[in-house]
């Protein structure tokens, strides 16, 4: 939901910065690895209740999301580099309450996991709904990426709203999670709409 205006406002700086780093020779894939690397060293600092670091390296790793693409469209992205960045991008967000749910299994571990059940379920419907989209070749949904994006009341801008307030609050983290979850499958069920919609056949009468 906050994603397109974020991207306004941080792209012309994120593309100066890229063009610079890649006539430097620095690699996109590079970038995203170093992106995980400091993502799994944040959720590691949230398990051993390090919290002050562990924002610093969520924000890390988020400058480094932005940068790995900033390269990319700089020199040449490859099919290879928008993979890694999707699964590297996932493995991280479910890293974050797992992190929490091993800090603190007792009042933690049912919050993180329904947490993680809407990223399962939303995840789902993200990635299916760009596969499709990709087939029908859908370019109006192309948003300088490797797969297809579809706009969610939860994107990467509030996700790492909610990780940096539950690192700041910990204490808060089952209530934040539940929100977050909730948020998150209001936006599975609004592209599920969608897409029982846009991907209707020729000839399906279903309502």
């Amino acid at each position: 939901m906050l994603d397109r205006v974020m991207r306004r406002l941080i792209d012309p700086a994120l593309d100066r910065a890229g063009r610079s780093f890649a006539r430097r020779g620095a690699s996109a894939d590079g970038l995203t690895f170093a992106g995980l690397g400091l993502g799994i060293l944040a959720c590691l600092c949230l398990a051993a209740k390090l919290d002050g670091l562990a924002v610093a390296l969520i924000v890390a790793n988020r400058l480094l999301d932005g940068l790995d693409g900033a390269v990319a469209r700089a020199t040449e992205g490859t099919d290879r580099g928008g993979f890694i960045d999707i699964v590297f991008d996932f493995a991280f967000y479910g890293g974050v309450p797992l992190a929490f749910a091993i800090r603190d299994p007792g009042a933690n571990a049912v919050a993180a996991a329904v947490l993680l059940f809407s990223f399962y379920v939303n995840g789902a419907s993200f990635l299916a709904f760009a596969a499709v989209a990709a087939k029908r070749r859908l370019d109006v949904l192309f948003a300088d990426k490797s797969i297809y994006f579809s706009v969610g009341l939860a994107e990467g801008s509030e996700t790492i709203l909610f990780f940096i307030a539950m690192a700041l609050f910990p204490a808060a983290f089952p209530i934040l999670a539940y929100a977050f979850a909730g948020l998150t499958m209001m936006s599975a069920v609004a592209r599920i709409v969608v897409a029982w919609h846009a991907f209707r056949d020729y000839g399906d009468n279903q309502p």
